[in-house]
């Protein structure tokens, strides 16, 4: 081969393809990287929500040791141990912990460190593949493996390989130990509330897969599906369901959808366990009611009482679980609902609901002599809304 040769194939590299073809098929190829991540070490690994066929499950190992040489039980440990202590000292990676621009531009650091702590591999690590390529080549030569990635792109795409593999390598770090688990626990939009402070980040599901819908995961951290609301779209739930399709994938959890019976009289031991099961959609749903009723009680009232600040930091506190209210907030809550007799008694209602969940050690009569009463002061309540809901509660099955 001549020099004239030689430069042409450093040039173009065996592909020789334009520069948009080479952006396209990076594109692509990392794509493939966030879908092994959300597929394989998150829903698969770290939460048992579906059980990969070995032929799948082998294929996402492999990928992951080529393109990100992450390992198995240290990805699955960290992402635990974030779930067990989340936004608390000891998260890993929150930027409630660590503030959000340390976990923005330093999470792969955070995650690095968490990952050579031996206590919390033993701990979180547990139920990981250890089989011998585990042992012998995934964990033993994590590094080699985005070096053998290095040397394809090369080969395939020229000089201009070595951008594909480096936009490769930063993929992971920029889009999920940034993005993931920085802004998706700083801002967005939440369908549930919780302990944590996750949200969801809006239609970037082409990017990371569906774990932007992060609020929703940490409310059902088991579930293979990561939406819940109809405009929500989780391109990994999408790529699960092909993959069982064609016998290479077995969904074992998803979020509960709950059933109605719309003919019923009163609540009973179905009704329940339904509700306890659903209690985060119902809750959240008896949150949205609550900010409509302020809404229109300030469509109806005009009052000058209190400024628009206070009326917004109200209308954020509607959203909170009752128990999750700090002393300031509830005080502040509190002032306001003193003027407004209607939407303090749907607040009393709703505190009065949750305690349901509190006590859930208590025996099933009990606890559905506790929700009969519940549905039948909702239903005299002169409330409209409030006797709806409780209607719509008596129906579930």
């Amino acid at each position: 081969m001549d020099s004239a040769a030689i430069l042409a194939f450093l040039s173009h590299g065996l592909l020789d393809w334009s520069t948009w073809q080479v952006v396209a098929c990076t594109l692509a190829l990392t794509h493939v990287t966030i879908a092994a991540v959300t597929i394989y070490l998150h829903r698969c690994q770290a939460h048992r929500a579906l059980a990969l066929h070995p032929l799948a499950s082998h294929f996402f190992r492999f990928w992951l040791w080529l393109t990100t040489g992450m390992v198995t039980r240290e990805w699955v440990a960290v992402h635990r141990k974030h779930h067990a202590r989340c936004e608390v000292p000891g998260d890993p990676h929150s930027p409630a912990v660590f503030g959000i621009r340390r976990v923005l531009w330093q999470g792969t650091e955070l995650y690095q460190a968490e990952a050579a702590v031996p206590a919390t591999l033993a701990q979180y690590g547990t139920g990981t593949p250890d089989d011998w390529l585990e042992r012998r080549l995934y964990s033993r030569f994590a590094w080699q493996g985005v070096a053998l990635m290095l040397v394809l792109d090369v080969l395939l795409f020229g000089v201009l390989g070595a951008t594909v593999w480096a936009v490769q390598m930063l993929w992971i770090p920029v889009t999920a130990a940034g993005v993931i688990n920085g802004l998706g626990h700083w801002w967005g939009y939440r369908n549930f509330d919780g302990p944590h402070a996750a949200t969801n980040l809006g239609p970037l599901g082409l990017l990371i897969g569906g774990e932007e819908l992060h609020n929703n995961h940490h409310t059902y951290p088991t579930s293979a599906k990561l939406s819940a609301r109809w405009f929500e779209f989780d391109v990994g739930w999408l790529y699960i369901r092909l993959l069982q399709a064609c016998g290479l994938a077995q969904v074992t959890r998803v979020a509960p959808r709950p059933r109605r019976t719309l003919s019923k009289p009163e609540a009973d031991l179905h009704t329940l366990h339904a509700i306890i099961a659903n209690r985060h959609e119902i809750m959240a749903r008896y949150a949205r009611m609550l900010r409509r009723a302020f809404r229109a009680d300030g469509r109806r009232t005009h009052d000058v009482t209190f400024d628009k600040p206070f009326l917004a930091l109200v209308y954020r506190l509607l959203r909170r679980d009752p128990a999750l209210v700090t002393g300031e907030q509830a005080a502040s809550l509190a002032l306001f609902l003193r003027h407004r007799s209607m939407l303090g008694r749907l607040q009393q209602a709703r505190a009065e609901l949750a305690e349901l969940w509190q006590r859930q050690h208590a025996a099933p009569d009990e606890l559905l002599a506790y929700l009969r009463g519940w549905c039948e002061r909702a239903e005299v309540s002169g409330i409209a809304t409030l006797r709806d809901f409780a209607t719509r509660l008596r129906s579930y099955a």
